[in-house]
């Protein structure tokens, strides 16, 4: 039986997307000068990551559109400001190389819980890790100090983006990088403007194969923290 891998994920405002390239420009000469290898994310593929799904079967996507669709019925739109850089583990021993996210109300993070319960509901095991809104930039093949190369970019502030809509993403693997397409939108409507039918109790056996997964796309290694 075919299956997909999956993410929920929400995209950057153009402005955004831009002011986080160059940064990624900067630290990449930087990286060079200091002979470290990083694998730089396009930056057509920003985004926020809101749920890792990994693989899954492709006959439960509809159930899981569905599911997604009714996690964002009534949900107001979202302001959320990227600012600062970082790195997972650490910056003294990282393997990724990210940008915050930051949103004072908790809309976002309510939001990442109603996601993460309707899939739940699906028969997807429950994330272990708390939330930690970001925007994966690079990848290291192994873990290595990038202090030097990241630390004078900082605290720069990249720019604001309003979510309006979360999107339900394929992650294909290719020999330059994951590639990302789009399967589902599912926009922020209110209940008067949505018609949801009964969940298929049948896409509950969509997951159960995935958690062996061991790092998702947004970057952050599904191990051990």
């Amino acid at each position: 039986m075919s299956s997909k891998r999956l993410f929920v994920g929400a995209q950057l405002s153009l402005a955004t997307v831009n002011a986080l390239a160059g940064a990624a420009e900067t630290l990449a000469r930087r990286a060079k000068d200091a002979k470290l290898e990083l694998r730089w994310v396009a930056p057509a593929s920003y985004h926020v990551t809101l749920r890792f799904l990994g693989q899954t079967r492709s006959d439960a996507i509809p159930a899981i559109q569905d599911a997604l669709d009714k996690a964002v019925i009534d949900t107001p739109s979202i302001k959320v400001r990227t600012t600062r850089l970082g790195a997972f583990g650490s910056l003294d021993k990282a393997r990724v190389v990210w940008a915050g996210i930051e949103e004072a109300t908790g809309q976002l993070a309510a939001l990442a819980r109603r996601i993460e319960d309707a899939c739940v509901g699906l028969g997807y095991a429950p994330e272990p890790r708390a939330f930690h809104a970001h925007v994966t930039l690079a990848r290291l093949r192994e873990t290595r100090p990038v202090r030097d190369v990241v630390l004078p970019l900082a605290e720069q502030m990249f720019g604001d983006t309003r979510i309006d809509a979360i999107t339900l993403f394929e992650s294909e693997t290719k020999s330059q990088g994951s590639v990302y397409r789009e399967v589902h939108r599912s926009g922020f409507k209110s209940a008067s403007e949505c018609q949801t039918g009964p969940l298929d109790l049948d896409a509950r056996t969509a997951s159960g194969e995935h958690s062996d997964d061991v790092d998702s796309d947004d970057g952050w290694p599904r191990g051990p923290r």
